[in-house]
């Protein structure tokens, strides 16, 4: 079985070649670029399994790399950033980023990050599960291809987005708090303060709803969390 193969994306070779080997020690492949547009490149000819990406770089930043790379693939990206405001983490996961840790960072805690988001991606994606189709009206979801068509026309979600609708849709009508939503996608112990979740909320229902201030799919629970029904 071949290693997974992870993108290095920074401009500062001290941290990618610090990151590339703390990785191959855990038993990973590992490719690097200096900018986004390199990363987008390598990503046209490579099969990438995880993506580790700066914000400030030369020529396309991450944040626009991120964008891009999202319009056709839907493979774990976690964002790697001296920028550490609330603001700057709820942007990179608002344009789609899986997780966001800031720099000066441990490497320990992000390979722990890695193993999680692949985990995560292996458990959701295509390969690892039996064919299953959940239908709710004109929503679909398709855990074998990872796909999600609302009215036949196919939506584009991030692994994060797709395994919160997913684990909704399974329990269709079941309300979700906040915390057991993140404790069951993400893997992890939930903080009080953490507005991950509903920013995640939030974009989905950009994404299948007709109408995200009056969602049909997607229902909140004002005080106890969300929802699924049709």
């Amino acid at each position: 079985m071949e290693n997974e193969l992870i993108l290095v994306v920074d401009d500062e070779k001290e941290i990618r070649d610090l990151v590339s080997i703390y990785l191959k020690g855990e038993g990973y492949d590992t490719v690097l670029a200096s900018d986004g547009q390199q990363a987008l490149d390598i990503l046209n000819n490579s099969k990438i399994d995880l993506i580790i990406l700066d914000v400030m770089m030369p020529n396309m930043d991450g944040i626009s790399a991120c964008i891009e790379i999202r319009k056709s693939k839907n493979i774990p990206i976690i964002i790697l950033s001296a920028k550490g405001d609330d603001t700057d983490k709820i942007l990179g996961l608002t344009i789609g980023a899986d997780d966001y840790m800031t720099k000066p960072f441990n490497p320990l805690e992000l390979m722990a990050r890695v193993k999680s988001q692949l985990r995560r991606y292996k458990q959701f994606n295509s390969k690892y599960m039996e064919n299953d189709l959940i239908e709710i009206d004109d929503l679909s979801i398709n855990t074998s291809t990872h796909e999600v068509t609302v009215k036949g026309e196919k939506v584009k979600l991030t692994p994060r987005e797709f395994n919160i609708l997913k684990l909704l849709a399974e329990n269709k009508g079941v309300v979700f708090s906040i915390e057991k939503i993140y404790e069951s996608v993400w893997g992890e112990s939930f903080f009080e303060s953490d507005n991950t979740v509903m920013v995640h909320i939030r974009k989905i229902r950009e994404k299948i709803e007709e109408n995200p201030r009056s969602p049909r799919y997607l229902k909140t629970i004002w005080g106890v969390g969300y929802k699924v029904e049709g």
